[in-house]
C-alpha cells in the first residue's frame, strides 16, 4: 500500500503579470522518500517549489501537509510546519561567520561565542563538511557556501527539505558525502525535494521523477521507469542524442595550432605553487581538479584578476611576449577574457539590461571609450548577441536578474565574446545550467576552437571535461600535475591524479 503524501500540491498555477509560470501542476512528496523535480531554466521548478516553501503565493490550486490545506504567507510559516528549502543561490549573511549563520533565528536568551563555534564546528563536521566556523561567509567560495546553505537547512530539523542543484558547487569527493547526508535523512523520515540538472544524480539518488517543461507537467513516476535519454526528451521534447547534442559525446582531438600563452612556474601563495602549462590556438585545454587545487586562481592571475608573487612568482608570455597585468582590463585589451564561475557576484550587472551589460564589456575592452555611447549601436550589439548565443528574453532590455540562470550565463559568456578575445577562459561554464542550455554552450565553445581561439575549460564535472577536452590538465594542490588525452583516459584515472 502506497503511503500517503507528506505534502501535496494540487492544481497549483502561479501567474506573473498574466504570464503562466507553473500552470495546474499536481506534485507530492512521501517521507523518507527522494523526489526528482528537474526540467529546463524556466520550466517552473523554483516557482513549484518556492510555493511549497512559502515563498511566494498561488494563483490557484492548494497545498497539503499531512492532508490538511495550509496557506503560508511567508517561508516562517512553511519552515514552522517543517519546510525547508536551500535556495540555489546563497540566503546568508556575508558579513557574519559560519557558525552565527548557522545559528541564526535560533538564538539563546544569552550565547556564550565559544560554545557557539564549538556546537557549529561539531556539527559540520558530524556532515563531513569541511568549512571553519570562524570565517565569514564573504571570505568563502562558492561550493563552502553552498556547504553551510545545506548545514543550515539540515539544523532546522526540517520535515521536508527542498534543494535546489545542492550539489552544482561541489567536487565528487563532497558530492558523495552529500549523498550520504541525504540517505542519512530519508532514514529518518525525512522527505526530500532534489532539483539538479546533473540528470545522473537524479537517476541514482530519488525514487521518483517529475518532468516540467514550459510550466507544466509533462512526465512523472518511479525512477526506474527512467533513463536519461526519457528525461531529456521530456524536458526539451526532443533527444539531444539524436541531434549530435549530447555533452556527454566524445570526438576526435583536434591537433594544436600555435602556442598563444605559455605559463612557467607561476605561484601565488599557497594558492598557486610553481605551476605551469600552454595553451594553443584552435584546442580546446581542459582543466581539472578538486576544490583548493589552485585551477581558478592560476586563471584569475592570467586574466589580471589576482596578483602572483612579486619574487619567484614565475612568467607569463602571450604570444611569446612576457606580460604581467595589475588590472584585468589590461588582459581584455591583449585579448584574455575570463567567464567566472560566479554569475551573480562577479559575472554581470543584475538591474541593468541585456544590452547594457553587453556594451560594458565592449567598452572596457577599447583603450579609449567613448564619452557617448550610441544606444541604435548598443541595441544592435545586444541584438546580434542574442541571436548568436539564442538569449531568451523578452528583449534586449530586459533585465538580466529576470533571465533563467542559462540565459543569464549566456549573457556573461556574450559580454566575454563581444571584447574578439584570442584565449577564453570558462570557469565551470555550465554550472546551474540546464540541460538544453548545456548542449548549446558547448557547441558554441567547440565553435571558438574551430575558429581557431585558444579555449581553456574549468570544470568539475568530469563527463564535461571529457566531451570538450583537446587535451586534459589536472591539476593538485596549487601545480598541473598530469597530462592526459580525452580518448585515452577514465575518469577513474583523471580522479586519481586528482586525489593522490
Amino acid at each position: 500500500m502506497t503511503p500517503a503524501p507528506l505534502v501535496e500540491m494540487r492544481s497549483v498555477t502561479k501567474r506573473y503579470a498574466g504570464v503562466a509560470a507553473v500552470e495546474d501542476v499536481d506534485f507530492s512528496v512521501r517521507a523518507g522518500e527522494v523526489h526528482a523535480l528537474l526540467g529546463e531554466n524556466g520550466a517552473g521548478k523554483s516557482t513549484l517549489t518556492k510555493v511549497l516553501a512559502g515563498v511566494t503565493a498561488p494563483t490557484s490550486g492548494e497545498v497539503l501537509v499531512d492532508g490538511t490545506a495550509v496557506s503560508f504567507a511567508t517561508p516562517a510559516d512553511a519552515l514552522a510546519r517543517g519546510i525547508n528549502m536551500v535556495f540555489q543561490e546563497n540566503s546568508l549573511v556575508p558579513s557574519m561567520t559560519v557558525a552565527q549563520n548557522l545559528f541564526l533565528g535560533d538564538e539563546k536568551f544569552f550565547n556564550r561565542l565559544r560554545n557557539l563555534y564549538i556546537a557549529a564546528q561539531q556539527f559540520l563536521q558530524s556532515l563531513n563538511f569541511n568549512v571553519d566556523p570562524w570565517a565569514t561567509v564573504a571570505s568563502l567560495g562558492v561550493a563552502k557556501k553552498q556547504m553551510v546553505e545545506i548545514a543550515r537547512a539540515v539544523r532546522h530539523n526540517a520535515r521536508l527539505i527542498v534543494f535546489d542543484e545542492p550539489t552544482a558547487s561541489l567536487t565528487p569527493e563532497e558530492k558523495r558525502h552529500f549523498f550520504a547526508l541525504v540517505r542519512r535523512l530519508t532514514a529518518k523520515g525525512v522527505a526530500i525535494v532534489f532539483i539538479s540538472h546533473a540528470l545522473e544524480e537524479a537517476l541514482e539518488i530519488s525514487e521518483r521523477i517529475t518532468v516540467l517543461r514550459d510550466g507544466r507537467l509533462i512526465a512523472t513516476g518511479p525512477t526506474r521507469e527512467f533513463d536519461r535519454n526519457r528525461i531529456v526528451s521530456a524536458m526539451v521534447g526532443r533527444s539531444l542524442v539524436n541531434e549530435g547534442l549530447d555533452p556527454r559525446t566524445r570526438r576526435s582531438a583536434r591537433a594544436p595550432g600555435r602556442k598563444l600563452l605559455s605559463v612557467q612556474n607561476l605561484s601565488m601563495g599557497d594558492a598557486v605553487r610553481n605551476t605551469s602549462f600552454s595553451v594553443y590556438a584552435g584546442q580546446i585545454t581542459g582543466l581539472f581538479g578538486l576544490i583548493g587545487s589552485g585551477r581558478t586562481e592560476t586563471a584569475k592571475i592570467v586574466a589580471g584578476i589576482a596578483k602572483r608573487n612579486i619574487f619567484y612568482g614565475g612568467e607569463i608570455r602571450l604570444e611569446d611576449r612576457a606580460v604581467r597585468y595589475r588590472i584585468p582590463r589590461q588582459a581584455v585589451r591583449d585579448g584574455i577574457v575570463y567567464v567566472t564561475e560566479d554569475r551573480k557576484v562577479e559575472g554581470f550587472f543584475e538591474t541593468m539590461s541585456i544590452a547594457e551589460n553587453i556594451a560594458i564589456g565592449v567598452l572596457s575592452a577599447r583603450k579609449r571609450p567613448p564619452l557617448i555611447v550610441s544606444m541604435a549601436d548598443m541595441a544592435a550589439l545586444a541584438q546580434e548577441w542574442t541571436a548568436k548565443l539564442s538569449i531568451k528574453a523578452i528583449s534586449a532590455e530586459a533585465r538580466v536578474i529576470e533571465l533563467s540562470g542559462g540565459n543569464q550565463q549566456k549573457v556573461v559568456i556574450a559580454k566575454s565574446l563581444a571584447q574578439t578575445p584570442a584565449v577564453v577562459i570558462f570557469d565551470e561554464p555550465t554550472r546551474g545550467v540546464d540541460v538544453g542550455a548545456i548542449a548549446e554552450i558547448h557547441q558554441m565553445i567547440n565553435g571558438l576552437a574551430d575558429q581557431g581561439l585558444g579555449v581553456v575549460v574549468i570544470s568539475s564535472y568530469l563527463p564535461e571535461i571529457l566531451s570538450l577536452s583537446d587535451r586534459i590538465l589536472v591539476s593538485q594542490k596549487g601545480r598541473i600535475v598530469e597530462e592526459f588525452t580525452p580518448g585515452n583516459v577514465t575518469e577513474e584515472e583523471i580522479m586519481f591524479a586528482a586525489v593522490h
